[in-house]
């Protein structure tokens, strides 16, 4: 080439490097454009007129808050399940659940699977960002996997329901089916929702139904990364456990521990809900009500008449909520766990937090702060916003954020006669409540952008 100013020479212009976009981004994106696109299919079909039961309308807001709660697997209802649906309608909430709870991507990986045996990069990468896979070579393994795993459970539970339901309460063995498989899937998936208008209060001291939907509740709520990994330890492929199921099951077994012991000490005496059930019922009611904030949503107790401190308990609890990766909601028991150690370390004055035999990065404990303080934010929002639109108590209002926001499903009974616009702010809330977690710890896992300087170190006052 010749040297610039002499003859012939010529500009020529660099070439354009390509733009480098972070692989989770489009994936993350994708994942919340299909959860919505659900929304929208499952909003226009309960809107059909073949989806309600005779003489029932169904309006817009109304069909758009009950295809969110079900995608989303919350559980909120604005009408009576029981009588507002045709079994049309109650088919579209069953597949919609079903839908949400193994999740979008998986169901259309598992569909590329089953087509053409092999999954595209973009489609590994999206299913990677929403099962939260170690790595595309295990992306297929893990798809497969949610899929048995839930259909195993579902079947398991739907057979002792429906026998339970046939055999004690008179059932006809279609009826039970029907009954039995629709609360084994909601149950499974943590969606809360059933088809009695009282939930499972019919049932509140009966342990064949209460711990079957309590097993399948806290089975649900775990998270397929720990299913997968008891799996290879029974077959004897693992022989350590990781650090992430070592806090799923240890802070899952002492938060049930405690929201048992203090829901049905705060409730014994309360005869609107434990104080008219003899000791066994009691027992059965207060591990069904510490089970069900998890995300589990459904109840066997009035909520509504629960004491002001019983209610602030679950309200703990839901916000919480299960294991990542999983069918629950909330800021999700490992992120709880996260900030206790910080909690610890500092206290002790240790420079780093250490967890059951391992050291915590600070990139995971700059995650779980964000992912907390952002919820509480929301929450925090939420409420102030519905005590400026309905005429409730800050009790019942913040319950009701909470559980919308952590995806639970439970409430005092104030949700059918929220103002639509409310129930508009609520359907917001139950997808960020879904989607947000997932998307927002992809995110921020997969964004680092190195500083290319530090600037001088200085401590403000603190406390």
């Amino acid at each position: 080439m010749n040297a610039p100013g002499t003859p012939g020479w010529r500009y020529s212009a660099p070439e354009r490097q390509p733009r480098m976009v972070p692989a989770a981004g489009r994936p993350a994106r994708t994942v919340v454009i299909g959860f919505g696109a659900a929304v929208v299919l499952g909003t226009a079909l309960l809107s059909l007129p073949a989806a309600s039961a005779e003489g029932r309308d169904t309006d817009l807001v109304q069909a758009l808050f009950s295809a969110t709660s079900a995608v989303c697997i919350t559980g909120l209802a604005v009408v009576d399940t029981e009588q507002h649906w045709s079994l049309f309608g109650e088919m579209v909430i069953l597949g919609l659940i079903q839908t949400g709870g193994l999740g979008i991507m998986t169901l259309a990986s598992l569909l590329g699977l089953l087509v053409s045996r092999r999954l595209g990069l973009r489609m590994e990468l999206t299913a990677q960002s929403e099962t939260k896979s170690l790595g595309l070579g295990e992306v297929r393994k893990v798809i497969t996997g949610v899929i048995k795993l839930s259909l195993l459970f579902e079947l398991a539970i739907t057979a002792v329901l429906a026998t339970r339901l046939a055999l004690a309460y008179g059932y006809s063995p279609t009826e039970a089916l029907y009954s039995g498989g629709f609360h084994a899937v909601s149950a499974w998936n943590n969606a809360g929702l059933s088809l009695y208008n009282d939930s499972m209060t019919r049932f509140a001291e009966d342990p064949w139904i209460c711990l079957t939907v309590i097993v399948a509740v806290v089975a649900g709520g775990l998270g397929f990364p720990v299913w997968f990994e008891l799996g290879r330890r029974i077959s004897g492929r693992q022989r350590r456990w990781s650090l992430h199921t070592k806090i799923t099951l240890a802070v899952t077994g002492l938060l049930l521990i405690a929201g048992f012991t203090a829901i049905t000490a705060g409730e014994w005496d309360n005869r609107d809900t434990l104080g008219g059930m003899g000791w066994p019922g009691k027992l059965l009611a207060g591990a069904f009500a510490a089970v069900m904030p998890r995300s589990g949503g459904l109840n066997s107790v009035d909520i509504g008449e629960m004491n002001t401190a019983t209610l602030l308990v679950q309200d703990v609890l839901m916000f919480i909520g299960g294991g990542s990766s999983g069918t629950a909601g909330g800021i999700k028991v490992t992120t709880f766990a996260v900030l206790a150690f910080v909690i610890v370390a500092e206290i002790r004055g240790e420079p780093s937090v250490h967890a059951m035999g391992r050291r915590l990065s600070a990139v995971v404990q700059r995650q779980a702060l964000t992912i907390v303080l952002l919820s509480v934010a929301l929450v925090m929002l939420t409420t102030l916003t519905l005590l400026l639109l309905t005429p409730f108590t800050l009790d019942e209002v913040l319950f009701e954020s909470i559980s919308a926001v952590a995806t639970v499903g439970l409430s005092t009974g104030i949700t059918p006669d929220l103002p639509p616009v409310a129930h508009v702010l609520m359907s917001v809330l139950m997808f960020i409540g879904r989607l947000g977690p997932v998307t927002l710890a992809a995110a921020l896992a997969l964004r680092d952008r190195p500083r290319k300087y530090e600037l001088p170190e200085e401590r403000p006052i603190v406390g």
